[in-house]
């Protein structure tokens, strides 16, 4: 289930990309799948040891360029390290909610990324957000959980004020909204709840099978209850004097 357009971003062989806060890989795998250079980037040892088992499967099994490279690598998302401006793809999905020095965060990412290269950043949208904090403490209120409700233009302000262009904003997931909901309504920890179990199992169908029927529900219920905002920016190309 991907949240980025990879499609927008211009990804395919040989582009550098980092994919920080990479959780079980679904954007480091999808890259290296185009053929990108990947870093997948986390602090989590557990989740970096199962997401590169998966990126060695991808490639053992051919299901990936031979030019494309993945590396797993640990590490603090407030001290990228790499040299100022690596990469031509950073990607960071679904994490700053979870970071009390976001801005520190953001100034890495455009920190490490190439003059004209492009930024994508996901966060929890404001009102789906919103809804699964009233109904539930559990939800946010725990270690490593959710610490602030980003509206879109905050966001959007925090990453401007580094001289990058936003080039895009969309919603993603709206099918996922209810089902939070719902787990928020009777209990995150619950998950064998039956009305849960179904909506889950629905989702897993989805996402598999991608049928029309939802896939064409989802798109036109994303500009109102999509779960996810995404972001997409470029870094000013670096100008030549007397160019």
């Amino acid at each position: 289930m991907l949240t980025v357009d990879f499609d927008r971003l211009g990804v395919g062989a040989g582009t550098k990309v980092i994919d920080v806060g990479c959780g079980a890989g679904r954007h480091s795998f999808e890259a290296f799948r185009r053929g990108a250079e990947v870093i997948a980037f986390d602090q989590n040892a557990s989740d970096l040891n199962d997401v590169d088992e998966i990126l060695q499967a991808m490639k053992e099994q051919g299901e990936v360029p031979a030019s494309a490279t993945a590396e797993a690598v640990k590490g603090d998302a407030l001290d990228l390290p790499y040299a100022d401006g690596t990469f031509d793809c950073v990607i960071a999905s679904e994490i700053l909610e979870h970071v009390p020095q976001d801005d520190r965060a953001i100034a890495e990412l455009v920190r490490v990324l190439k003059p004209g290269g492009a930024l994508a950043i996901t966060v929890p949208r404001w009102l789906p957000e919103r809804v699964c904090w009233a109904l539930s403490d559990e939800y946010h209120a725990n270690e490593g959980g959710h610490i602030r409700i980003y509206r879109a233009n905050e966001l959007r302000d925090k990453v401007l004020a580094h001289g990058l262009r936003l080039t895009h904003t969309h919603h993603a997931h709206a099918l996922h909204a209810p089902f939070w909901w719902l787990k928020c309504a009777v209990g995150p920890s619950k998950t064998n709840h039956p009305v849960v179990a179904a909506y889950h199992k629905l989702l897993v169908w989805d996402m598999v099978s991608q049928p029309w029927l939802t896939r064409t529900a989802e798109s036109l219920l994303n500009p109102l209850i999509g779960k996810s905002v995404a972001l997409y920016f470029r870094k000013p190309e670096v100008s030549v004097a007397g160019a």
